[in-house]
């Protein structure tokens, strides 16, 4: 473990939360494992959440169109982007390992966090239109959400108030991070610490410290790869019809975004499924599961 590079992404006001108690433990874990740390405190570097044309520098290409999403690949390949992008992409870079710790908010991330992710994962640096989940430019980097609740996990639960934490945590681990690549780790999640006793939130920090210690190890997320679908206009970058018919009787759908309108597979986005679970999503070497995205291939919104 020694010389690894951790990045954590942080996203907490007060420097006495729960949330930065989380950062810290996670910073003296690694540590003495001999990771390096480096971490991003978005707050304390008063980081501009705004996507605009600023994030350039120069004049656009197209001044009377502005496509952030295509000027900020072109400023990226260019070296036009500006500093505090550049910054955080050599961060990126370096690291192994990015852990985001922040609070729900909205059943997402603060509005900083957003920003950061709007736009520090620029088109180009952090996904190409080939390269893109499984196939991801950071297929070799591990990333986990770990993060404080305002609700007991008992509102997260299918039949809770708040709906299923699996179908909250979609968007952000499959269309953020594993579109990016990304091996996306079981979240940390820390069940409402507000409400909670002083020895309740110390059990807490120590789950987490017990499972950093061996957070290296673990086995990421399941997804279904893109080898599962018709890459092509013509099929609609829709699942290939023989895998559907093959997971006909299979009692539940692939993944929580993938459910095939049955119920979904029970903590898809929170627990790594063993290996010999048929119900996980695996790679399918068949070369006639294969297809290469054209090269016009539809733009993600972002």
């Amino acid at each position: 473990m020694a010389n690894r590079s951790v990045l954590i992404v942080y996203a907490h006001q007060a420097p006495t939360s729960f949330n930065a108690a989380a950062r810290d433990v996670a910073v003296e874990v690694l540590e003495q494992q001999g990771c390096r740390v480096v971490v991003s405190d978005l707050y304390a570097m008063n980081f501009r959440a705004s996507a605009t044309m600023d994030d350039i520098t120069g004049p656009p290409r197209n001044s009377e169109h502005f496509q952030y999403g295509d000027e900020t690949m072109w400023a990226w390949q260019e070296g036009r982007l500006s500093d505090d992008i550049k910054k955080e992409h050599r961060k990126v870079e370096e690291a192994e390992l990015i852990i985001f710790q922040f609070p729900m908010y909205w059943f997402s991330v603060p509005a900083i966090l957003k920003g950061w992710i709007d736009r520090v994962l620029t088109q180009g640096f952090a996904f190409s239109l080939e390269k893109m989940y499984n196939n991801g430019i950071f297929k070799d980097k591990k990333a986990i959400l770990s993060f404080t609740t305002g609700a007991p996990e008992s509102m997260f639960l299918p039949d809770g108030m708040n709906g299923d934490i699996n179908v909250t945590l979609w968007p952000l681990q499959n269309g953020v991070l594993h579109f990016c690549g990304f091996q996306v780790l079981a979240p940390q999640i820390f069940w409402a610490p507000t409400f909670c006793p002083p020895q309740v939130r110390e059990a807490m920090l120590g789950g987490w410290r017990s499972r950093l210690a061996g957070l290296w190890e673990e086995a990421p997320l399941t997804f279904a790869p893109s080898e599962f679908f018709d890459l092509s206009f013509k099929g609609g970058f829709r699942l290939w019809p023989h895998l559907k018919e093959e997971r006909s009787q299979d009692p539940y759908g692939i993944t929580t975004g993938h459910h095939l309108g049955k119920p979904l597979p029970p903590n898809n986005q929170t627990r790594a499924p063993p290996p010999s679970d048929h119900t996980t999503a695996t790679s399918n070497n068949n070369d006639e599961n294969k297809a290469t995205p054209p090269k016009d291939h539809p733009k993600p919104a972002h």
